[in-house]
């Protein structure tokens, strides 16, 4: 055959046939075919295939070339130019059945050739000198003694060595559940303490909402007592004020009578001016005629006076009663400061508590881990 022709017949054995795919992804497919062909030998060789298992013999062993080379490394050419035509043929999966013949063939073989070497062995050992046998059985015994007294003293030395290494991990666990007691009985005890601390603390601040309830409501109480003293005396201010201005009105009302009394007079009309200012008596006038006039002026500056008297004392009375409410506001203010400080003091301590019951209790909820002894 020409090589043009040849190099068709390959190219179209390795594409049409699939012999290209055994070469690509790393022999991909060809593990396939190995395990394909294991399992094969499995259902119908068993002997063999139990006997390869033995020997740890895999198919890539044997195997590799006869899908490879289709035959062509290991047997003659006639034989693989009609494995080669058999492939044409039928394709790739006559090679399997071209393995299992040929592994069939040398399995007759090798029952043949051990019966062979049974009987070849029994002449031999019945043509040798008893003593060369029993000195080749004993130096096979010896040998086998000294290889089992060997691997004695290995397993001797190992059993020791682990005895030791368990004795040492026995050691550390110990040691490991000692740390791991003593952290348990501190944790127990720092939780003791905690709940007792808690406990104190839930108490201490029953206590303090309990103080905080009685200063509130007594705030509460002095806070409508200042409040109603405020508007009392608010209301006692406007009565005042209004008593003033009636008894302003009043007093301009009497004055506004005596003058127009005094104008009707026609003895005491000179005494005052158009304006209504008293006017000094002429030193020529009559003592007699100045008396009547004198005590008239004198009542009527008496009741002025007292007048005025009254005035000053019902201002007077303004101006403390306006001085009493600011005093009481000032008082409602700093009772008021007094009560918020005293919700902010009693809600900080509150949440300093809680907070250092919680850290307190992270704390102790979280032992530190002991150190890890080698395995």
């Amino acid at each position: 055959m020409p090589e043009e022709q040849a190099f068709c017949v390959l190219v179209k054995i390795m594409y049409e046939y699939g012999l290209r795919a055994l070469y690509k992804n790393n022999f991909e497919d060809l593990h396939c075919k190995f395990y394909q062909l294991e399992r094969l030998m499995q259902e119908q060789l068993p002997d063999l295939w139990s006997h390869f298992q033995e020997l740890n013999l895999e198919a890539h062993m044997y195997a590799s070339q006869w899908f490879l080379t289709l035959f062509t490394a290991k047997f003659p050419l006639c034989m693989v130019f009609h494995i080669t035509d058999l492939l044409l043929c039928e394709g790739l999966n006559i090679i399997f059945n071209v393995a299992l013949a040929l592994l069939k063939v040398p399995t007759k073989k090798l029952k043949k050739f051990e019966k062979e070497y049974q009987t070849l062995r029994e002449s031999q050992l019945q043509q040798e000198d008893p003593i060369d046998r029993y000195q080749r059985e004993n130096r096979r015994l010896q040998e086998a003694s000294m290889r089992l007294e060997q691997e004695n003293d290995d397993l001797a030395h190992e059993l020791v060595t682990s005895k030791i290494a368990l004795r040492n991990d026995l050691d550390q666990a110990e040691d490991k559940a000692d740390v791991l007691n003593k952290e348990l009985l501190s944790t127990k005890q720092r939780l003791v303490e905690t709940e007792e601390e808690k406990r104190r603390q839930e108490e201490e601040t029953a206590q303090l909402k309990e103080v905080f309830r009685r200063e509130l409501e007594k705030a509460e109480l002095e806070i409508k007592k200042t409040t109603a003293i405020i508007a009392e005396y608010k209301q006692i201010c406007s009565q005042l004020s209004t008593r003033l201005e009636k008894q302003q009105v009043a007093t301009k009302e009497e004055l506004d009578i005596v003058r127009s009394k005094v104008m009707g007079c026609e003895r005491c009309r000179d005494l005052f001016s158009t304006a209504g200012a008293l006017q000094v008596s002429s030193p020529g006038r009559d003592k007699a005629s100045t008396e009547p006039l004198d005590e008239e002026k004198d009542g009527l500056k008496e009741q002025l006076r007292q007048l005025e008297l009254e005035l000053a004392q019902t201002k007077l009375q303004l101006v403390e009663a306006k001085c009493r409410i600011q005093e009481l506001e000032h008082q409602r203010g700093v009772l008021m400061n007094e009560v918020q400080a005293a919700k902010n003091s009693w809600f900080s301590k509150t949440l300093g508590s809680l907070k250092s019951s919680a850290s307190s209790s992270s704390t102790s909820q979280t032992p530190s881990s002991p150190k890890e002894g080698p395995a």
